[in-house]
């Protein structure tokens, strides 16, 4: 059974950046689709970005495109979410996730992940 630990978040200004990390212990997720999602105190759990397996197909929200990267690392079993020019309404709380076997159209779907970490607080100021 795969666990994921998020680390990196943090009390930023409007224009900063942050680096999420995801580090996964217990299997190698090397064959697992890894996603980001956040949510916001009285919002709904939403769909950030996600990394396929093999790191060759991305996803992102409209709202994060051209501003936030997932990547991962192998070697390292972690995945990561660098998240540049953040705004305020980045504010919240982020999530990491994996799942097994997902289908392209399935990865920006909380419902189709089985693990997730405990989350990292993330929040912008203006």
């Amino acid at each position: 059974q795969v666990q994921l630990v998020e680390s990196g978040g943090g009390l930023v200004q409007a224009g900063d950046s942050l680096r999420l990390s995801c580090a996964a212990s217990g299997r190698a997720i090397s064959s697992m689709s890894m996603g980001w999602f956040r949510q916001a105190p009285g919002n709904e759990r939403e769909f950030v970005a996600a990394i396929s397996g093999s790191g060759s197909a991305t996803y992102y929200q409209d709202s994060v495109k051209g501003r936030f990267t997932i990547s991962r690392d192998a070697a390292k079993n972690t995945a990561y979410l660098q998240m540049n020019s953040l705004k305020p309404e980045d504010t919240a709380n982020y999530y990491c996730a994996a799942g097994l076997g997902l289908r392209a159209a399935e990865r920006n779907d909380r419902r189709y992940y089985d693990v997730w970490g405990q989350g990292t607080q993330v929040t912008v100021s203006s």
